[in-house]
């Protein structure tokens, strides 16, 4: 029988910045074969709660529960090890390595296979040779979310996606998450975006954070994009 708990459960969650909280008591869950926005302006706290979550960041008090065991003071191994996966808004990719470098180290030991990057983005097969430093914005979120396609993960954190990028390349990207997520009903997806409209299209649940306070949560139906 499948386990009916949640993925992943946040408790009054606070993290500090020095003598400034970024997060005030955050308490969400998240469940198996979700796709979650987490909304908001930027500065209301959303890459806090990814880089907190992925182990990148120590809360100053509340707790993080992954399937029922507390990882509040996991170290960031033993999260990926578990599962977790963040792909940051900066630094999804390594610059100075090709694209084909950069797919085998996502790949790891499966590196001889990356077909699955190739079929998804077809653009990165006539790019294996260029430094990944030299690939436009949308080239290179298409590498960085190559390592959801080639490493193994339970739920993937992935930061402001749709950051610079035309609004279609950004729903073609949305879509590819919403499909892996729906090929894997163990798995889950958190989305944080400061601009949500295209978003809403791919995901099942809304959480809307201002200030560094859960606001809001709902379905994407419960949301107009224009007000978020």
């Amino acid at each position: 029988m499948p386990s009916l708990l949640p993925l992943l459960t946040l408790d009054a969650l606070r993290v500090r910045y020095g003598p400034l909280e970024a997060l005030h008591g955050v308490s969400l869950t998240i469940e198996p074969g979700e796709v979650t926005a987490v909304v908001g302006r930027n500065g209301a706290g959303k890459s806090t709660l990814l880089r907190s979550v992925a182990g990148y960041l120590r809360p100053s008090s509340g707790r993080i529960v992954w399937q029922g065991s507390d990882i509040t003071r996991a170290s960031i191994g033993r999260r990926a090890a578990a599962g977790v996966l963040l792909i940051p808004d900066e630094g999804g990719v390594f610059r100075s390595l090709t694209v084909r470098e950069n797919l085998e180290l996502f790949a790891g030991h499966r590196a001889a296979d990356l077909k699955l990057a190739f079929e998804t983005f077809p653009a990165l097969k006539e790019l294996t040779s260029r430094r990944a430093a030299l690939l436009s914005g949308g080239e290179q979120q298409m590498l960085a979310l190559s390592r959801a396609l080639l490493a193994p993960w339970r739920l993937l954190l992935v930061d402001e996606l749709s950051q610079g990028l035309a609004s279609a390349l950004a729903g073609r990207l949305y879509a590819v998450l919403a499909e892996l997520a729906a090929a894997h009903p163990d798995r889950s997806v958190v989305l944080a975006e400061p601009h949500p409209r295209a978003a809403l299209a791919a995901v099942s649940q809304v959480h809307v954070l201002r200030r560094g306070e859960l606001a809001a949560s709902g379905s994407p139906a419960d949301f107009d994009a224009a007000t978020l």
